[in-house]
């Protein structure tokens, strides 16, 4: 998932992008209300993660902004109060999803995985190309029913090749969304990170380059 982490306290925000991006997430992060919407005409996010009360402009007026503009954007709502009324409020304005602070990060992971099942096409639980399967909810890739030992971008790079289901992926693509937006676009690090996976994935080779096109899995 391509996540936006919208939170003015830049501590708890960048542990947040920190956790998800071990979790295979693309994020990015804004830390004000401002800033979340400049990303968000110029990014489709999977799932906005929101702070109720930001500076610059309200929480509450981006999730109107991005329920006016039809995005098809996930909103999980985050606020230091849980009281009921305050809850309600979020929902009626739009958000999709609620969560009082503190929280438990493994409760946020989940919370984010099930806002996913919710996209407008839903997210397949495995995904499967030949002999290669990728189960989403385990965060685990086999070939041939054996596991394979990838790290979490390796995984996500997989995942996206797998979801293009033959077609081909340009590196531009794979930063968009393996990667987030302070990566270098002259960055080596798709080249690198599928040298290292078609490695791992072993014999016969499954992963094509295409000249002046990109990469597609066979």
């Amino acid at each position: 998932m391509r996540v936006l982490i919208v939170e003015d306290e830049e501590r708890l925000a960048n542990a947040i992008a920190r956790g998800l991006r071990r979790e295979g997430m693309a994020v990015d992060l804004a830390y004000d209300g401002g800033g979340a919407l400049d990303r968000i005409n110029t990014v489709d996010y999977d799932v906005v993660v929101l702070d109720r009360d930001l500076p610059v402009v309200h929480g509450d007026d981006v999730c109107r902004a991005l329920r006016d503009e039809a995005s098809s954007a996930r909103v999980l709502m985050l606020t230091a109060s849980g009281a009921v009324d305050e809850l309600v409020d979020g929902l009626n304005l739009g958000a999709d999803d609620y969560l009082g602070k503190p929280f438990a990060f493994e409760e946020l992971v989940a919370r984010l995985r099930a806002l996913g099942r919710r996209m407008p096409v839903p997210v397949t639980t495995v995904l499967r190309r030949g002999d290669i399967a990728v189960d989403l909810s385990r965060r685990l890739a086999t070939r041939d029913g054996q596991n394979l030992d990838l790290s979490p971008k390796e995984l996500l790079v997989l995942e996206v090749l797998l979801r293009a289901d033959g077609a081909v992926i340009s590196a531009e693509d794979l930063l968009t969304r393996a990667w987030d937006e302070h990566a270098d676009p002259f960055t080596n690090a798709p080249r690198v990170t599928m040298m290292t996976l078609r490695r791992k994935l072993g014999d016969p080779p499954v992963i094509e380059t295409v000249v002046g096109a990109g990469y597609r899995i066979r």
